[in-house]
């Protein structure tokens, strides 16, 4: 099995969480909703696999290209 970083495309802030470890998503799903510049910007699944990891909170602050979220495939 091969894990998979997903990353933030911006700095902003984790304004809904849509997915929980343990969870199967599939290429497309979203995973969680992040908040910059008050724009609400989805975070999809680039692969189908199991989440096996959330590496923020809903509320937390992202950078751009920080792992928030790791799927296993």
């Amino acid at each position: 099995m091969a894990s998979v970083n997903v990353e933030s495309e911006v700095t902003g802030k984790v304004w809904k969480i849509e997915a929980s470890i343990g969870d199967n998503v599939d290429e497309g799903d979203v995973l969680m909703i992040l908040e910059s510049m008050k724009m609400e910007i989805p975070v999809e699944s680039p692969v189908s696999g199991t989440v096996t990891e959330l590496r923020v909170r809903k509320d937390d602050s992202v950078d751009e290209d920080q792992v928030i979220v790791v799927i296993e495939q």
